[in-house]
């Protein structure tokens, strides 16, 4: 026979009200507005197989496949690389593409602003503001949108959200700020926390004006004189360590 998963996931749904006695109150049911289903009474009596019944798809093997975003996740960047079992493959945003060559701004010194910029569009001047906003990338967004999103998404969902939090600049304070949103949001769980690397290496071009718009974004510092400067003589042992000291016979310095 064939089970009404639709009847059994409203029914493991209704289990959240007990957890409402102990965590804030991020969900609220009124089961006077559901349906009965035929198979409800059965499942009552005979429970289910699987305690839990709805998941967020697809996975991030799977996304890559189709050609979309994981999951609940903003996109990492519109182009990067990535690496797995199978090897590293390049991963490039086709609706950010799409839109681009819309308004004939595709071209081969775009693809390079892309790969100079890590796959962010924020700092290309000819890309017009609404593309910008529409393909921001994860690290660009603000963490606390994807909380408050995950926590009107537990509502409707039986199980917990893998939910990975991505904070361009960490630090405690901010850190403090948004995992405490998501425990007053009522979040299950979240996943990793991704950061970015403290420190970030200059980038420059070769042949000036090769890049649109892509200049240093500070000039180029003068290398310091270096002098050299005669070595001062010592005016007696480098050790410290005297005859008769533990360990004087195994210094190198003193022999």
């Amino acid at each position: 026979k064939g089970r009404d998963f639709k009847a059994a996931a409203l029914i493991d749904l209704s289990t959240v009200a007990d957890i409402e006695i102990s965590n804030p109150p991020w969900v609220k049911f009124q089961s006077a507005g559901w349906v009965n289903f035929p198979s409800a009474p059965t499942i009552l009596k005979q429970g289910m197989r699987n305690s839990n019944c709805i998941a967020i798809a697809p996975t991030a093997t799977i996304s890559n496949i189709v050609g979309v975003s994981a999951c609940i996740e903003p996109q990492f960047q519109n182009l990067y690389v990535k690496s797995n079992l199978s090897g590293e493959f390049t991963l490039v945003n086709e609706y950010l593409i799409a839109d681009l060559k819309k308004l004939g701004i595709w071209d081969e010194l775009m693809l390079a602003d892309l790969k100079y910029y890590d796959g962010s569009v924020q700092r290309i001047d000819r890309i017009p503001e609404e593309i910008k906003a529409r393909y921001a990338t994860a690290f660009e967004i603000d963490p606390k949108w994807l909380v408050e999103g995950a926590a009107r998404r537990q509502k409707w969902i039986d199980q917990a959200q893998s939910l990975n939090i991505y904070i361009a600049g960490a630090s405690g304070k901010k850190l403090d700020e948004v995992y405490k949103l998501a425990w007053v949001r009522g979040l299950k769980t979240t996943y990793y926390l991704r950061t970015m690397a403290a420190t970030s290496v200059e980038k420059s071009t070769v042949t000036s004006g090769t890049l649109n718009a892509v200049t240093p974004s500070a000039p180029a510092a003068v290398a310091p004189q270096v002098t050299a400067e005669p070595a001062l003589e010592a005016d007696g042992p480098a050790c410290t360590m005297r005859p008769g000291d533990p360990g004087f016979d195994e210094c190198e310095a003193c022999q």
